[in-house]
């Protein structure tokens, strides 16, 4: 069983989001409760709803981008998923389709499963730099199983 995920993936999910809540958190709270006056020409309740809109949507964009992020491990016969408090096997029969999608920075791996799983009927992670692709260069057989599947890498 080898991890094909980036070792990033648990600062990802639950650093990140919780630095940004609990400091934005509080900050949205506090100008609700301390008197600031005018700041950057907006008046004092522009300012509170323009904070809490900041954080609510700084919130969303990370529940969206980050939070739902899996760990994978792959072997010859399963994949291996886990948001590191249960961990779920798959065997590769039951998945439809893999895709991965590459952004400027980093890329993602989205498998599709047949039938929804644990996790839903989509299971999204980041891979290594080195790890994903090393792991299928490694296992011929594992990318034909894949293959099958429209791998669209």
């Amino acid at each position: 069983m080898q991890n094909v995920s980036s070792s990033f993936t648990v600062i990802l999910k639950f650093a990140l989001p919780t630095c940004w809540i609990v400091f934005f958190g509080a900050m949205a709270i506090a100008v609700w409760f301390v008197e600031i006056g005018s700041v950057a020409g907006m008046e004092e309740g522009t300012f509170r709803i323009a904070m809490s809109l900041f954080f609510l949507f700084g919130v969303a964009a990370l529940y969206w981008a980050v939070m739902g992020i899996k760990r994978v491990e792959m072997d010859e016969q399963f994949i291996y998923v886990t948001n590191y408090f249960k961990n779920i096997r798959y065997p590769y029969h039951q998945i439809e389709k893999v895709n991965e999608k590459d952004y400027y920075f980093f890329r993602t791996v989205h498998i599709y499963l047949k039938q929804a799983g644990h996790f839903g009927k989509k299971i999204t992670f980041i891979p290594g730099r080195i790890n994903f692709d090393e792991f299928l260069a490694e296992h011929p057989d594992v990318v034909k199983q894949l293959e099958n599947k429209e791998l669209s890498v």
